[in-house]
C-alpha cells in the first residue's frame, strides 16, 4: 500500500482531473478500501481543500472551488499573474500540454470572482526565434483590465507614455482588439480613434482612464491572425504578411552548424562540407547586409541584385572608415609634437 503522504496526492490528483468521483472507483484506483478514502478526504479537507461528498448509490466525491487556493494561498494579483503566465507558456511551447492542464486544475479550484478575472484573460503568445526576452514590469491591473475590455469591446480611453514615464500630451482613443506578448513584453492591438487606423501599443506604457467608452463592434485585423499582424508590424508591412520587407540568399564558407545559432528566423542550407546558403530577411537591404557580414568568413551573394548592392555601399563605408591617411591618425599618441 502507499503511503499516507504519496497516496493523498494521488488522491487529489484523480479529483482535479474530473468533475466527479464515485468512493468506489476512487478505492480501485487507489487500491485501498472506501474506509480508507473517507479518512483521506478528510486530510485533505483539513488542509483546506473544499472537497464536497455526494449522497446516493455508492456516493461520492467533488472537489470544488473554494474562499481561497488551498494551502498555496495566492493572492488575487498572483493568481491573475500565474494564469497569465500559464496562457503565455501554453501557445506554442515545449510545455504547451502541461501548461494547459496546470491552467485547467487552477481554474477548476478557484473562487468564482477570480476564475472570471481569469476568463477575461484571453492572450495570444507569440515567440519568434532567436533572441532573448526583454521583459518590461507590468502592473497586474493594467493588464486585467486590457483584458477586460478586450473582452467586453469597450472603447479604452488612456494616456500613453511614449518614453521614460512621460505622457505623449494627450488622451488616447482607441478599440482594443487582442492583447499579445512579443519577446516577453505586452502589446495591446487596437484601432485608434483619432488616427482611423490599426495601432499596436506596449501595454506597459497604457495608463487606462475612467470611465472607458462606449461598446463597439470588432474590426476584421488585417490578415485575420493576430500574431501574424504584431509579427508583421515589427517588420515594417501592415500585418498583411510576416515577410521583411527585404530579403535576400548568400552562401558563407562555414558549416551550416555554426550558422544556425544566429540566423534567427533564417533559412540555413548545408552545401557540403565548410558551405552553406543562408536565406534571411530584414528591415533595410543595408541592415541586411550588415546582419550578414557579422559572419567570419567569405561570402557570395546570391540575390536579389539589391543586397549585392548594399554590400557594395557597406564596403566602400568601411574602407573609408579605415583609411589612414591624415596625419593626425598616422601620428603616436605618446610621441609629443
Amino acid at each position: 500500500m502507499r503511503k499516507t503522504s504519496s497516496r493523498l496526492l494521488a488522491l487529489l490528483a484523480l479529483l482535479q482531473t474530473r468533475r466527479q468521483w464515485s468512493g468506489e472507483e476512487v478505492a480501485e484506483r487507489l487500491g485501498v478500501t472506501p474506509r480508507t478514502v473517507r479518512r483521506d478526504i478528510d486530510r485533505l479537507r483539513e488542509l483546506g481543500y473544499p472537497i464536497t461528498s455526494l449522497k446516493g448509490t455508492g456516493g461520492g466525491y467533488r472537489l470544488d472551488a473554494g474562499a481561497h487556493l488551498p494551502p498555496l494561498l495566492f493572492d488575487d494579483d498572483q493568481a491573475v499573474a500565474l494564469a497569465v503566465a500559464l496562457q503565455t507558456a501554453a501557445a506554442g511551447t515545449a510545455v504547451a500540454e502541461d501548461a494547459a492542464r496546470a491552467l485547467s486544475t487552477i481554474r477548476q479550484v478557484m473562487p468564482p470572482r477570480l476564475r472570471h478575472r481569469m476568463d477575461l484573460l484571453r492572450v495570444t503568445a507569440t515567440r519568434p526565434a532567436g533572441g532573448s526576452p526583454d521583459g518590461a514590469r507590468l502592473d497586474t491591473r493594467v493588464l486585467t483590465e486590457l483584458s477586460r475590455v478586450v473582452h467586453t469591446r469597450e472603447e479604452l480611453r488612456f494616456d500613453y507614455d511614449r518614453d521614460r514615464g512621460t505622457p505623449d500630451g494627450r488622451p488616447r482613443r482607441a478599440q482594443p482588439h487582442h492583447l499579445v506578448t512579443w519577446h516577453g513584453r505586452w502589446y495591446l492591438i487596437a484601432w485608434d480613434l483619432d488616427r482611423e487606423d490599426w495601432r499596436t501599443f506596449r501595454a506597459d506604457r497604457v495608463r487606462p482612464r475612467t470611465p472607458t467608452g462606449p461598446r463597439f463592434a470588432p474590426r476584421p485585423l488585417p490578415g485575420g491572425d493576430a500574431s501574424a499582424f504584431l509579427a508583421g508590424r515589427f517588420r515594417g508591412n501592415e500585418g498583411t504578411t510576416t515577410d521583411w520587407p527585404c530579403r535576400g540568399e548568400v552562401v558563407l564558407g562555414i558549416p551550416a552548424a555554426e550558422v544556425v545559432p544566429f540566423a534567427r528566423d533564417g533559412i540555413v542550407e548545408e552545401l557540403g562540407p565548410g558551405r552553406c546558403r543562408l536565406t534571411l530577411g530584414s528591415w533595410s537591404w543595408a541592415g541586411l547586409a550588415a546582419t550578414i557580414g557579422r559572419f567570419d568568413t567569405d561570402i557570395e551573394v546570391v540575390g536579389p541584385p539589391q543586397l549585392a548592392a548594399a554590400f557594395a555601399d557597406l564596403a566602400a563605408r568601411c574602407a573609408k572608415a579605415a583609411r589612414l591617411d591624415a596625419p593626425s591618425a598616422r601620428k603616436d599618441p605618446g610621441s609629443g609634437p
